[in-house]
């Protein structure tokens, strides 16, 4: 895909989860468009080569590793950045994603547990972090939701973004006047290359196995669009609603996986 706006010139972005999927998509979205980028990631090697690739095209870029589900470690990426580049404009709040999937009265409370350590806290502390410092000078928080909030088969991680829907409007309405503008994408299915760093580090039981595929069977063909989206379309939205272009924008969910049948599935749709 060939970019030719630089809406991130002059610009220093924080994304995390960035060494893999969307978040390095992201990265990479506002890179092409001038912006420096601070890759922020618990898997070092990882994001260590993502910063590699990022360089190789071009983009400057540097990684932390922390862990984000810790408030030292959002503090400590947001201190980085600010070292490395003097500045700070845009933070995408990419880290999360859900564990597994199965049936909410087969998750074991550890299991839960480990969902929201994932999927909510790395969400909080960061938007917590990155307020403290763009209140300095104003900028955009990005943050990166899921259409699982009205889901199956992963009620934990579908609270845990449901949690992420607030957080974005009630940030919104208490950082306007500071000229920080929150705002969320909603993601739907994604294709994306297989994860460097799995979420589950072990073998799926049998009967995880199972409702692994029952819940591919519901999702499949779910998209009012017919496929899923690509790593590199939510980019493009995140990077509108992390740029001037969307300088009145703020508080909103942008739902980018709508569900719903098309009419060519019932009907012979005439042009």
């Amino acid at each position: 895909m060939s970019i030719a706006l630089a809406r991130f010139s002059g610009r220093v972005a924080v994304v995390t989860g960035a060494a893999q999927g969307v978040g390095y998509a992201c990265a990479h979205r506002i890179g092409q468009e001038g912006g420096r980028v601070v890759i922020a990631d618990v898997a070092e090697e990882p994001a260590r080569e993502a910063v590699e690739m990022l360089r190789a095209a071009g983009i400057d870029a540097r990684a932390v590793c922390a862990d984000l589900a810790q408030p030292e470690g959002a503090d400590e990426v947001m201190a980085q950045a600010k070292r490395e580049f003097g500045r700070l404009d845009v933070v995408v709040n990419n880290v999360g994603g859900t564990i597994w999937k199965k049936p909410f009265w087969h998750y074991q409370p550890d299991e839960i547990r480990q969902e929201v350590e994932r999927s909510f806290w790395p969400m909080l502390w960061t938007a917590h972090a990155a307020v403290r410092v763009l209140r300095e000078n104003g900028g955009a928080i990005v943050n990166i939701g899921s259409n699982a909030v009205d889901g199956v088969y992963r009620v934990p991680y579908s609270a845990c973004k449901g949690a992420v829907a607030a957080l974005t409007t009630a940030l919104a309405a208490e950082t306007v006047d500071l000229r920080i503008r929150v705002n969320c994408v909603a993601l739907g299915g994604t294709t994306a290359p297989e994860r460097r760093t799995p979420r589950l580090a072990r073998a799926l039981t049998p009967s995880e196995a199972e409702w692994e595929r029952q819940f591919m069977r519901l999702i499949e063909g779910e998209d009012l669009m017919g496929r899923f989206s690509s790593a590199e379309e939510q980019a493009a939205v995140v990077a509108f609603l992390a740029s001037d272009d969307a300088s009145h924008v703020t508080g909103e969910i942008i739902n980018t996986g709508r569900r719903g049948r098309r009419l060519s599935d019932f009907l012979e749709v005439l042009p």
